[in-house]
């Protein structure tokens, strides 16, 4: 069954200080979830750790939330998009998820996180970030809900933890789970053609350098890094459009949705998916 847990109402008060108390804070998000706060600050760590700062690229995202002039409206899709979700997915899928959609103000941890919290699977939203990036519009919140969803449902109905031998078998993973989570969104949606990220010409653009993307994601492999890659995360562009990544994940599960059914992708074991990649990649030749 899918729990909502909506912190909205709390939001304010966190933020009504002169500057963001991080203990305030601490006791804000270990009241969602007990003795949590470590998981939050050991993830904003590891980008400090990259040569971030917190007052230069943390605090300011966080503190635009207060009084932001788009909250109402970040909160009102996100009550439209999770009513009466359980049923949608079991109606699409014809299996339940067992997790909890909670939405929170974080520590610029992500717009959307899946993870484990005291032994619950949850879904993190961080208003701080999905504010940042203008996603508070129902159209994103769906993309961004239905995604995350879609990394739960490959957890809990299929395989997906699996360990990869090299960065090539890495990526090529992240690609394959990426495209599920995208196909999940798409077949919840009902339309294979959706994408939430879809503003301004964005998949004109990808359909028509469908072959380059693939040529260059596979070159890429060999050399290809957490901070080298050009696909994945909104911090990233290839050409300089974002989330390229995503698409040819989604492209690359169509392909293989013409050999086998949703059910049996989210079986696949990771040694498999570089020789589907390779008949994928060949498809274009």
């Amino acid at each position: 069954m899918i729990k909502i847990i909506d912190t909205f109402d709390q939001v304010q008060s966190l933020l009504s200080g002169a500057s963001f108390d991080l203990d305030t804070w601490k006791s804000y998000v270990n009241s969602i979830y007990s003795n949590s706060a470590k998981l939050f600050l050991d993830d904003m760590q590891e980008l400090l750790s990259c040569g971030y700062t917190f007052e230069k690229d943390f605090l300011p995202v966080i503190l635009a939330v207060r009084n932001h002039p788009k909250l109402s409206e970040l909160h009102q899709s996100f009550r439209a998009v999770t009513n009466r979700l359980n049923e949608r997915v079991l109606d699409a899928f014809g299996k339940e998820l067992d997790i909890e959609i909670v939405l929170y103000l974080g520590l610029c941890n992500g717009a959307g996180w899946v993870t484990t919290v005291n032994d619950k699977n949850v879904i993190l939203l961080g208003m701080e970030k999905i504010l940042e990036l203008d996603w508070q519009d129902e159209d994103n919140m769906r993309g961004l809900i239905y995604h995350e969803l879609g990394h739960a449902y490959h957890m809990q109905h299929g395989t997906f933890h699996q360990p990869a031998d090299d960065s090539i078998g890495h990526f090529l993973w992240q690609l394959f789970t990426e495209g599920i989570a995208m196909t999940f969104e798409q077949i919840l949606v009902g339309s294979p053609d959706y994408y939430h990220q879809d503003k301004d010409g964005w998949k004109d653009w990808c359909d028509a350098h469908l072959v380059k993307i693939v040529t260059d994601f596979q070159s890429d492999l060999p050399t290809m890094t957490r901070t080298s890659q050009r696909y994945f995360g909104d911090w990233v562009r290839y050409q300089e459009h974002g989330d390229v990544g995503y698409y040819l994940g989604a492209r690359f599960i169509h392909f293989l949705l013409g050999q086998y059914t949703f059910a049996q992708l989210i079986h696949f074991p990771i040694s498999d998916i570089q020789r589907f990649f390779t008949e994928f990649c060949e498809s274009f030749s």
